[in-house]
């Protein structure tokens, strides 16, 4: 489990870092400038961490989903090197099929004012400046939501169902809550980051202004990677328990 939230956590980090400091410098400057490449290398590693951390997600809810339907199976399934696979497919599936896209966007055609209305190089923002054909694009993009967005979704919803029906099938009120404090605080997660991935993308732009559409950008790049860390501290007794004895044991002591 701490494996997988490291390497949430390192997504996150990645993720902030390419998105809060050239939003800050906008913010602060009322508009700011952005060259074709730097704009294109943001478009590439914004999508590859999301698609990296749609993975992720999905690989926490089957490791949520062992360690509850099948705890004595626990460690011999979820091994060392299992782990460290799923890891690394994560992160390699994220990145390779975010590079398709950065190929067939790279190639497009610009014309007229470049200014992008967003905080950051979005695929969609930046395919309205195109004077080319973007359904190529466009194509690409929704055919790798099946497999980055749609299927992962499909697999967390599995996960919990099943969870949830172990969960009730536990005779003892302490027992359902044990089990479910291991999850609740991947649930959050998951809900928060996917509701906001769905405001942006997949609910009807019709009625949506472009405020809101940026609103919503921000809670998913920044607010989520902001939260993460908060969540998982806050529900996790072994980190309270070193935070706690980090404080007192720093704390001056007082003499009488």
């Amino acid at each position: 489990m701490y494996l997988f939230i490291s390497q949430l956590f390192i997504n996150d980090i990645l993720l902030t870092t390419e998105i809060s400091p050239n939003t800050l410098h906008i913010l602060l400057n009322n508009g700011a400038t952005i060259t074709f490449i730097g704009c294109i290398s943001q478009l590439y590693f914004f999508g590859a961490s999301e698609a990296s951390e749609c993975l992720i997600l999905t690989v926490m809810s089957y490791d949520r989903y062992v360690a509850i339907c099948n705890p004595l199976r626990y460690t011999s399934i979820m091994t060392t090197t299992y782990c460290i696979k799923l890891v690394v497919t994560s992160w390699l599936a994220g990145m390779s099929s975010m590079m398709i896209t950065f190929i067939t966007t790279s190639v497009q055609n610009f014309c007229g004012p470049n200014t992008i209305d967003h905080f950051f190089c979005d695929l969609v923002p930046l395919l309205e400046l195109s004077c080319s054909d973007t359904y190529i694009v466009q194509l690409e993009a929704s055919l790798l939501g099946i497999p980055l967005v749609f299927i992962p979704i499909i697999i967390i919803l599995f996960s919990y169902t099943q969870i949830i029906v172990t969960i009730l099938n536990i005779p003892s009120s302490t027992g359902r809550q044990k089990a479910f404090s291991t999850c609740s605080s991947h649930l959050i997660v998951v809900s928060i980051f996917y509701w906001t991935l769905f405001g942006v993308y997949i609910l009807p732009t019709k009625g949506k202004t472009l405020s809101i559409n940026k609103s919503l950008s921000l809670l998913y790049t920044v607010f989520t990677s902001l939260i993460n860390p908060i969540i998982y501290s806050l529900k996790n007794n072994d980190i309270k328990k070193a935070l706690h004895e980090h404080i007192y044991t720093r704390a001056p002591c007082k003499s009488l």
